[in-house]
């Protein structure tokens, strides 16, 4: 069965003590859940899900690997990020493959999301030098740069795909979402360091300064999901677990690019609400390691892919030296909870479906739980960054 029921998996009934992680269970299990990535399909009750629709996170598009989209595009830069750290070409012709193939069979609209996959690609093509892939992406660039939608102070318009249309968008007027970091800005910044483009650098650090400066709360150092400059607000507040991931391990990511290039006073701005998230994160984990899918909200359900992000981005600042060793125990929480929630042919457990901006909590308790690309993906970033943290975790 590809689909579960919230209600009858109880991550709050997982116990874990603060052992340090197998570190052979977390290569098993990292192997279980690569496979199950690659052949990922959609889940068994489409219909039953589908009535549900968009009110419980039911984008058709979101399942399996196959679709170009988000969801995939996450996908496929964990088994970038994995080939890279393990100095070899095991997942090159399945990237390869996917990308021919979805180029073939024709592109969707181009938007916030649509763009995630180009993450990939354009680390994916220094393998290949082909001109079919780089002609894309540099003219998706700069189509980010001279025709996506812009909000009031130039912030990148959080435009998506329109549900069951892929030609179509939906413009989210005025509405910047923590999700355009990872998605978009990641990318963008990637092609400005390969090409010298000052001009594509210069945007992605205005659009991670524009979201940090309306997405993060000063009390807290939590990020909203989303700022809408139509109403002045953040919407219903919420401080959403997989939304705060997105910058928990992307942020590093694209300091990471920089190369030591970054100005010092902008790095410093970023690295400080890393800090400060980071911080108010370690405080909100829960009893099982796991974090809430409202950060806030102990009533609502414990949500995986979140909490893998979350986990490999501590890590991460763990290794850079930039978190001190009291998040070593977070991080050994955390892998250990995660390990729990692997099914025993790869499947990740727990892991909520797409989620629209919301105006409450209950808007996020009642996303749908079923197994998703990047749920598979952000699990392998968590037991990859594991593997390698310097023996402190594991």
């Amino acid at each position: 069965m590809d689909c579960w029921d919230k209600n009858k998996i109880k991550t709050e009934d997982i116990y874990m003590n603060n052992k340090k992680p197998d570190k052979k269970e977390i290569e098993n299990k990292l192997n279980l859940v690569i496979d199950k990535l690659m052949n990922l399909g959609r889940p068994d009750n489409d219909e039953e899900l589908e009535k549900g629709g968009e009110s419980i996170g039911f984008f058709k598009r979101d399942f399996g690997i196959k679709e170009w989209d988000w969801p995939q595009g996450v996908g496929l830069y964990g088994l970038l990020k994995i080939m890279q750290i393990n100095g070899n070409d095991e997942y090159r012709e399945f990237l390869y493959k996917w990308f021919k193939e979805n180029i073939a069979e024709g592109l969707p609209s181009k938007n916030i999301n649509t763009t995630t996959p180009l993450l990939t690609l354009v680390e994916l093509n220094n393998y290949y030098n082909d001109t079919q892939f780089e002609e894309l992406c540099i003219k998706w660039a700069e189509w980010l740069m001279n025709c996506l939608p812009r909000t009031k102070e130039r912030g990148f318009q959080h435009v998506t795909s329109a549900n069951g249309d892929r030609q179509g968008v939906r413009l989210n007027e005025n509405e910047m979402w923590i999700d355009t970091l990872f998605m978009t800005v990641l990318f963008l910044n990637k092609m400005g360091q390969k090409y010298n483009r000052q001009d594509w650098i210069n945007e992605s650090i205005h659009q991670v300064l524009m979201h940090i400066k309306y997405l993060c709360d000063n009390k807290t150092g939590l990020f909203y999901h989303g700022w809408t400059f139509n109403e002045m607000n953040n919407f219903g507040g919420i401080f959403w677990c997989r939304g705060n991931s997105w910058f928990t391990l992307g942020i590093l990511d694209y300091v990471d690019m920089f190369k030591g290039t970054l100005n010092s006073g902008v790095k410093e701005i970023i690295i400080d609400a890393y800090k400060a998230q980071t911080a108010a994160l370690k405080k909100l984990q829960s009893k099982s390691g796991l974090w809430h899918t409202v950060l806030t909200d102990s009533s609502s359900y414990e949500e995986v892919s979140g909490s893998a992000a979350i986990t490999a981005g501590i890590l991460k600042g763990i290794r850079m030296g930039i978190l001190d060793d009291s998040y070593i125990d977070v991080a050994d929480k955390a892998i250990n909870a995660i390990l729990k929630n692997i099914d025993s042919d790869g499947t990740v457990l727990n892991v909520s479906g797409g989620t629209g901006m919301g105006y409450d909590a209950e808007h996020y308790k009642n996303i749908l739980i079923a197994p998703m690309a990047y749920g598979q993906s952000l699990t392998i970033l968590a037991l990859v960054e594991a593997l390698q943290n310097d023996k402190k975790s594991i």
